[in-house]
């Protein structure tokens, strides 16, 4: 782009703006001194950046018709084969439409969006194709990621493979419903708030959202950087650790990776059995207000199981996961518009910019008309306490942060992980596309009471499904220390293994 010098008008406009109260004189000097910002702008305006590579050979795909595309679930296919013989070879992926393709079109659900070609591939897609995985395409996802459900998308609805009709969860919904369908062996989705779990719950599969930072959210759109996590959505536990395997470690780009471990070994101890672990199941996670009691009794009956298989099953109360989420909301909030603000990607961190992604997003307050009722009302919300409280609740939330952690890793001490349902409620009708805002933003946002404290703490959680509540999956989640990954894995197999959840 060409730089600007700055006219005496800009400066006027910036010295009432700001309340500065120059003098004619003073706006005059100033006007001049910046015209020797404005030539360091221009210096770095002509420099090119070292952006990843991309290597491997893809077309812009198309966007399939109806009969392509059951349940909504594709944005646009367009194949990419990765490198033959690597440890993924022979697997077919979705990626979630926040997830950078270079050359693919991406618009993150929202209309606004529309139109945006990544110029870069994500770190984990780079990954994957290097360990030899084909892509099949980006999958729908909701606008922004703001939705638990799967009914907020510009491209419309994503349905239940279970039953139509139904909620196959969100944000990552393209994924949940290709990999629920078998129609991909494997997808990459991201959490901020539950948005790999809660698919997971409601669609009857695996979701893994590992430890804060073990996967790079470099080339991914980013939420809120605190609770950003991409994570992996399977049918079975031991695809799901293959290829967490593959795509976790630094990539020297993401500020979330922080002293990670020196291996990511997830499959080794898959066989291991669930004898001799110790798990806290968590009361508090149980009878929420909108609790379905099956959904509740298929967990506790999933507990017993686990005793059967030799691991010991305590009830350990923690009452401070009870205000779990509202620690989460201010931080998600005020966290996610802070982003918008700063065209997605603010300031005050080290990393991979993709300034392709802020130039599409720079005139997104213009087409805010056209967002749905869940991200007017973040919107709202943020508006509202931001500017009575000027980030004040953010900062106190983080700070309350870390005394949540400290509270589950108070039980984590004594136990291996801890146990709870992944959603509260099996998954529900999708709303009429019609109602009005108070029933659309509360299917939006009516199911991550146990998912969210855990992006917020960032402590590695895991959806497995458990059993069948009036015919409809039921999701439990268990939830560790730190890199525990392995040992959740473990248990999440041992459980697999032993019982055939369909028929429980």
């Amino acid at each position: 782009m060409t730089i600007r010098k700055p006219l005496f008008e800009d400066m006027l406009a910036a010295d009432q703006e700001l309340g500065l109260a120059l003098s004619h004189d003073d706006l005059q000097t100033f006007t001049e001194l910046m015209g020797g910002v404005s030539h360091d702008y221009a210096i770095v305006d002509a420099l090119t950046p070292e952006l990843p590579q991309v290597t491997y050979p893809r077309t812009p795909g198309h966007y399939p018709d109806s009969e392509e595309n059951p349940f909504n679930a594709w944005h646009v296919k367009s194949e990419v084969k990765g490198r033959a013989g690597g440890r993924l070879d022979g697997l077919s992926f979705a990626l979630k439409d926040n997830i950078m393709l270079a050359g693919v079109p991406m618009m993150n659900g929202s209309s606004s969006l529309r139109g945006y070609m990544p110029d870069i591939d994500a770190t984990l897609v780079t990954r994957l194709l290097d360990e030899g995985a084909t892509i099949l395409g980006k999958a729908q996802c909701e606008w922004f990621c703001v939705s638990g459900s799967s009914h907020t998308s510009a491209q419309g609805p994503v349905r239940n493979p279970w039953d139509e009709t139904r909620s196959v969860g969100g944000s990552s919904s393209g994924c949940s419903a290709l990999v629920s369908a078998g129609l991909v062996d494997a997808a990459i989705g991201t959490d901020q708030g539950g948005s790999v779990r809660i698919p997971a719950a409601y669609a009857g599969f695996v979701g893994m959202k590992a430890t804060h930072g073990v996967v790079p959210y470099t080339g991914v759109m980013p939420v809120e950087m605190t609770l950003d996590h991409a994570g992996v959505m399977t049918r079975d536990v031991r695809t799901n650790a293959r290829v967490l395997e593959a795509i976790a470690g630094y990539d020297g780009l993401d500020p979330r990776q922080r002293r990670l471990p020196e291996s990511f070994d997830y499959t080794s101890q898959l066989d291991a059995g669930a004898k001799g672990l110790r798990i806290a199941a968590i009361p508090e996670g149980f009878g929420w207000d909108n609790s379905e009691a099956d959904v509740d009794a298929a967990v506790l009956a999933a507990t017993e199981r686990l005793r059967s298989l030799g691991a010991t099953v305590d009830e350990v109360s923690l009452p401070l996961h009870r205000k779990g989420h509202a620690i989460w909301t201010p931080i998600a909030v005020e966290g996610t518009v802070n982003q918008m603000d700063g065209l997605n990607y603010g300031s005050n961190w080290k990393g991979l910019y993709v300034t392709s992604l802020m130039r599409a997003l720079q005139d997104w307050q213009a087409q805010a008309s056209e967002f749905p009722a869940d991200v007017k009302s973040v919107l709202l919300a943020a508006h509202y306490f931001r500017g009575q409280y000027r980030g004040q609740y953010y900062a106190k939330a983080q700070n309350l942060v870390r005394r949540l952690k400290a509270a589950y890793e108070s039980v984590l001490a004594d136990y291996d992980m801890l146990l709870m349902p992944t959603v509260p409620l099996t998954a529900p009708k999708l709303p009429d596309p019609d109602c009005g805002p108070l029933e659309w933003v509360g299917r939006a946002l009516e199911m991550n009471a146990n998912t969210a404290p855990f992006n917020a703490t960032g402590l590695p959680a895991i959806s497995v499904p458990c059993g069948l509540a009036q015919g409809l999956p039921v999701g439990m989640m268990l939830i560790g220390r730190d890199f525990s990954e392995a040992m959740l894995y473990r248990a999440a197999a041992a459980y697999e293994a032993a019982f055939d959840w369909k028929t429980l």
